[in-house]
């Protein structure tokens, strides 16, 4: 088929092809000029500290604006935030849902929230309670968090530190590798007096200085095979005190995470606002209206299609018919 052919088919159906895309454009912008007025209004957030800042250690890198973005909204939308939202606003959240929705302005780390919805009286408190629940739930958990590390640090350093003392306490001796360093000095000492009491023949000195290498000797002795047992606790409190340093550091910076989303700072709510009735007829009754044009062409083809294969079967119904032989050759034909 020709496009010729294809015009022609297309005026002698004329009616599907204007009737169709007419109906489901009218139909559409019936359903958009009927329905309730909407309102919306937009919350700001722009937080440039938490992404790449003293204070956005948890946002950092070439990807640290994307990031913050992704997690922000997938906070906005998570059952935790949209069910503390809807117990403050009353807002149900399946409703919640339905109407916010999260833009990224540019390639920068600011958002905007946008919440639309029949009330006009819910709108602020949403974006309100939706950007300070969101935010305490990025940062002011990663506080609890931070807070939980610390404690469990300071208990392993507190339970290391009593292990500690209960082995002194059972060993009967305190801080024995400094009492074994301290031994060890004195020792050497020793050893160099009486080699110079020896030198000038000072035999009584020479006697003091063997009896106090003996009970120094003995007191290495005794406390050497101490020592493993007493340094392993000692490298025990020591990484429990690290990682008390590292916890602390770690909380220091959640806190300044946490100041730094202050909603009070970082967020600005604009006004709620009637949605455009035009705008929205235009972003509904447009698309519909290419659909409904498509459709009017697949019902075109289709028609046309069925009209072919109608107009084929009448000949060849007509070519299969046995022919009448007139009345008088039937009578001429009897004997």
């Amino acid at each position: 088929m020709e496009i010729v052919d294809y015009l022609r088919v297309a005026r002698r159906r004329l009616w599907v092809l204007v009737g169709v895309p007419v109906l489901a454009t009218g139909a559409a912008a019936a359903i958009v000029l009927l329905a309730p007025q909407q309102f919306s209004g937009t919350a700001y957030v722009a937080a440039p500290a938490l992404v790449g800042g003293t204070a956005g250690t948890q946002y950092t890198g070439t990807q640290a604006a994307n990031q913050f973005v992704a997690a922000f909204g997938a906070a906005v939308t998570s059952p935790r935030v949209l069910a503390d939202v809807g117990a403050d606003t009353g807002v149900p959240p399946e409703r919640l849902r339905d109407g916010l929705a999260i833009s990224q302005v540019g390639a920068s780390s600011q958002l905007e929230v946008t919440y639309t919805a029949g009330d006009r009286a819910t709108v602020a408190p949403v974006l309100t309670a939706t950007t300070t629940r969101a935010l305490a739930f990025l940062f002011s958990s990663q506080v609890g968090i931070a807070t939980g590390e610390v404690e469990a640090a300071n208990a392993d350093v507190t339970a290391a530190t009593r292990a500690i003392g209960e082995w002194e306490k059972a060993n009967k001796v305190s801080q024995p590798d400094r009492i074994y360093q301290a031994t060890l000095g004195e020792l050497t000492s020793l050893r160099q007096q009486q080699l110079s009491m020896q030198a000038v023949g000072n035999g009584r000195g020479v006697d003091a200085a063997t009896t106090a290498i003996t009970a120094a000797q003995k007191k290495l002795d005794e406390l050497g095979p101490k020592l493993p047992d007493y340094q392993a606790l000692l490298a025990q409190r020591d990484a429990a005190t690290n990682a008390l340093s590292q916890a602390r550091e770690g909380l220091q910076a959640a806190r300044a995470q946490a100041q730094a989303a202050d909603p009070k700072q970082v967020t600005s709510i604009g006004e709620a606002h009637e949605v455009s009735r035009l705008a929205e007829l235009v972003r509904t009754a447009l698309p519909v209206g290419g659909a409904g044009l498509l459709l009017g062409v697949l019902l075109v083809g289709v028609l046309e299609l069925l009209s072919r294969g109608r107009a084929a079967t009448r000949p060849a119904a007509a070519s299969t018919a046995a022919p009448a032989l007139p009345a008088e050759t039937v009578t001429a034909a009897r004997p």
